[in-house]
């Protein structure tokens, strides 16, 4: 090797070579002779800095081998596996998860699409597909957006796998973990034990709003609601979001169902107020009736009583000058006609900021999981979910 000193060498002369080979007595062991015959050197040793080389490349061999090896064990080599998102493995327990979970969904949907009647028939045609492929279809369906969900959850840290296994492992632990605080005594919020579905949900959840939190903390984030985008939001649809900072002039006219009248009464009194200008022109008309007038802060905002409630929702729907449909109640039929109102903007934009900036998040949150379940790639076995049958997504 260049730059690596020799070590002297080991030959000798002749002479003394062969001396040493028949100077043995009948005692001595016989041992292999290290002599060099004339003329030749002797096998170099490797060097120190070779065997060094020679053992971090065996490591590095070895460290490819094993990661290779992890790498297909989790990636799309599962021989149960019936597709793939990305790379990420759809085990056949997965897809059937799913296809039970969508099974009762789809199958109201088949009767009210095709007017079936009875006990669907997975076997059975709906329209070009068997009602077993469409609950196929809309179950790989369901598992790319999910797990690109999951996927986009691995990505931030916020789980360590996207695995189906490793989520019934996570379930078997959580319900182990709720069983020993019931059996120690203490509070356990929500359900003692999740069924599998129910933690599905449950954790799908937890980690959607958890992403749109991550996703949106920072000024660059995807999600990212800036108090502008709100304001924006708010302008473009102000009468949506200020009912509760509306206040509403009305009059409100109430007249009596008179004793004994006819089936057409109603249809009646319904053709005079359409003929009407306004309400006060119809009172002195009807025997009984009742005009009276009030003002209504639609400020209570949540925990309104149920006549708050039905009145908003008649006032909410008028403009100014506008009579609403009758309101059949016993005995008598109501009307109201919207004089006026009044909007306080910016006790709306406080009362609805937050609610505005939460459903901009989510709006930007569908936008941005759609684009990502659009550019995945999910490649399906065809053969095994044929495979997959009507008794396998019985319960």
């Amino acid at each position: 090797m260049k730059g690596t000193a020799s070590r002297p060498s080991g030959s000798r002369k002749p002479g003394s070579a062969r001396a040493a080979s028949t100077s043995r007595g009948p005692g001595a062991s016989h041992r292999p002779s290290t002599s060099v015959a004339p003329g030749t050197s002797p096998p170099r040793r490797p060097s120190r800095r070779a065997l060094v080389l020679i053992a971090g490349a065996c490591v590095a061999l070895i460290a490819l081998v094993v990661t290779t090896a992890m790498t297909l064990g989790s990636h799309g080599t599962d021989e149960n596996a019936v597709a793939s998102l990305d790379g990420h493995p759809v085990t056949r327990d997965e897809l059937l998860f799913h296809m039970r979970r969508l099974a009762p969904t789809v199958r109201n949907e088949l009767r009210n699409k095709y007017d079936l009647r009875g006990t669907i028939d997975w076997n059975a045609k709906a329209g070009d597909k068997t009602a077993l492929q469409r609950l196929e279809t809309r179950a790989l369906d369901e598992i790319r957006r999910d797990k690109s969900t999951l996927v986009l959850a691995k990505e931030q840290g916020l789980v360590g796998s996207v695995d189906h296994a490793d989520f019934l492992a996570e379930l078997a632990d959580e319900n182990e973990s709720r069983a020993e605080a019931v059996a120690a005594g203490r509070t356990v919020y929500g359900v003692t034990e999740f069924s599998p579905d129910e933690y599905y949900t449950h954790r799908l959840t937890e980690l959607t709003t958890s992403l749109k939190k991550r996703l949106g903390a920072d000024s660059g984030g995807p999600l990212r609601v800036t108090d502008a985008d709100v304001r924006r939001a708010f302008d473009a649809d102000r009468d949506a979001w200020s009912a509760n900072a509306t206040t509403y002039r009305y009059a409100k006219l109430v007249v009596p169902v008179p004793s004994g009248a006819s089936a057409d009464y109603a249809a009646g009194l319904r053709r005079r107020v359409a003929a009407a200008e306004r309400l006060a022109d119809v009172t002195a008309g009807e025997p009984g009736a009742e005009l009276t007038r009030g003002t209504y802060d639609g400020g209570g905002g949540t925990g309104l009583n149920a006549h708050d409630q039905d009145l908003m929702a008649v006032l909410g729907k008028l403009g100014p000058g506008g009579i609403s449909a009758p309101v059949t109640g016993t005995g008598q039929i109501t009307y109201y006609e919207l004089d006026g109102k009044s909007v306080d903007e910016d006790k709306a934009f406080a009362t609805y900021s937050q609610r505005i900036r939460q459903s901009l998040v989510e709006e930007k949150f569908d936008q941005y999981l759609q684009r990502r379940v659009d550019d995945s790639d999910i490649d399906v076995d065809a053969a095994a979910v044929d495979a997959i049958n009507a008794k396998d997504i019985q319960r």
